[in-house]
């Protein structure tokens, strides 16, 4: 009776045991994910950009409710999120799975889960092609990485990169935190430019572009007369001056239609891409 009752109590107690450990390893599994600022990541380690820099990139996009916010490498997703707010419809391309579930819970604690979404993929192999606006926080070599996609997108397409730059694309704007940020407080902004390099054909003449990103060179022959180009893209809208003329207009494919403005007077201009 006694052997019995000792191997019943050192039976109890061993259930006891297994039933502590079991719940100390399920409370510790249920604990929620914290990232670490400076853990590895796929490409880069893993640093927050502030929020004061969060909303200085979303201003400077001036996204709305229309727009199609896509952040490359979203880490605890605070971008997506914060477009989100804005009405925007955002996805958070994110490699790390545990970042992911954090911004997918962050995202239903701020009520946008509706507007923010996330997925567990490589930014190098994701197509990102509809987005309007492109944010990220990477290195200046995976920014030019991805700069040949960034350049095929529909035109317009506004992009926004925390600190890291796009090399010898010249940003159209560069802005900077100063108040609620410690480090990484600078920002650059692109607009995404139409393709205008070649021949085209104009009622008084031939226009012929060179191109580099938004900035456009060349020359306009009319009879015998050359004059030369310098102007701008921004998105489907280019502006360039020939001579005393100034001529505006959007580019629509293989046609560009707007208006010319000399010295006295505004007329219509038009022109079709020559065929290669």
């Amino acid at each position: 009776m006694e052997f019995s009752q000792s191997l019943g109590r050192s039976l109890a107690t061993t259930c006891l045991v297994l039933v502590v450990s079991l719940s100390s390893a399920v409370a510790q599994s249920a604990k929620e994910f914290e990232p670490a600022e400076g853990q590895q990541g796929k490409d880069v380690i893993w640093v927050p950009t502030s929020q004061a820099l969060v909303n200085k990139m979303l201003e400077v996009a001036q996204v709305t409710s229309e727009d199609y916010v896509v952040d490359l490498g979203s880490g605890d997703g605070r971008t997506v999120i914060s477009a989100a707010k804005r009405g925007a419809t955002a996805l958070g391309v994110e490699y790390n799975p545990d970042m992911v579930a954090l911004s997918q819970r962050t995202a239903a604690k701020e009520g946008v889960s509706d507007k923010a979404t996330f997925a567990k993929a490589d930014l190098f192999e994701s197509d990102f092609a509809q987005a309007t606006v492109v944010t990220m926080f990477l290195l200046s070599e995976l920014n030019l990485r991805l700069r040949p996609k960034i350049l095929d997108m529909k035109p317009g397409t506004r992009v926004v990169s925390n600190t890291f730059d796009m090399g010898d694309w010249t940003p159209e704007e560069t802005i900077h935190a100063n108040v609620g940020c410690r480090r990484y407080c600078t920002g650059y902004y692109w607009v995404v430019p139409a393709k205008v390099e070649g021949t085209w054909r104009l009622p008084q003449g031939e226009l012929t572009l060179q191109q580099k990103y938004q900035m456009i060179s060349g020359t306009l022959k009319s009879g015998k007369v050359t004059a030369l180009v310098k102007g701008k893209l921004s998105g489907d809208r280019i502006t360039f001056t020939a001579g005393a003329m100034e001529y505006t207009g959007r580019v629509n494919g293989n046609t560009i239609e707007g208006s010319s403005k000399p010295v006295v007077k505004e007329s219509n201009w038009q022109a079709t891409r020559a065929a290669k």
